[in-house]
């Protein structure tokens, strides 16, 4: 499985190989154009992750996703430790350093689609975040596209 997010399309896909098995529509961060650089800039990222948490929040069933990754690290300027870190949870399976001047906690959730309102979220319907939820384990690779 893996979930493409297209960001100019405003379209989450889950796909099993080629074949879509869940679509819905999506808001993003406050700023949606461009990748995710720092903390607090209101874009949502760009790239390559995967699911590194599931739990119930504020908004809902949420999907944690594995922002920062190396890319975004070392495209911020991140130093040799920070780098590292992200570079060896990746290759754990685990959630990357979040609090850091690249900020983290970028999740897939419910809270509704009526404009671009999150910090960098990925904001779905509540019932779409509910059955995507249900459909994805821990480790499904995400990719978001600009």
């Amino acid at each position: 499985m893996k979930i493409l997010i297209c960001k100019s399309r405003r379209l989450l896909t889950l796909l099993d190989g080629d074949t879509a098995v869940f679509s819905a529509p999506v808001a993003l961060g406050s700023q949606p154009e461009g990748p995710k650089e720092k903390a607090g800039d209101g874009r949502t990222p760009e790239g390559q992750y995967f699911v590194c948490l599931k739990k119930r929040g504020k908004y809902g069933p949420s999907l944690g996703i594995s922002y920062p990754n190396l890319q975004d690290a070392r495209r911020s300027g991140a130093d040799e430790s920070l780098l590292a870190c992200i570079r060896d949870r990746a290759a754990r399976g685990e959630r990357p350093p979040w609090g850091t001047f690249l900020g983290g906690e970028i999740y897939i959730h419910g809270g509704g689609i009526a404009s671009d309102w999150t910090a960098g979220c990925i904001a779905l319907a509540d019932g779409d975040a509910e059955k995507l939820f249900s459909l994805v384990p821990e480790g499904t690779d995400v990719e978001i596209l600009p």
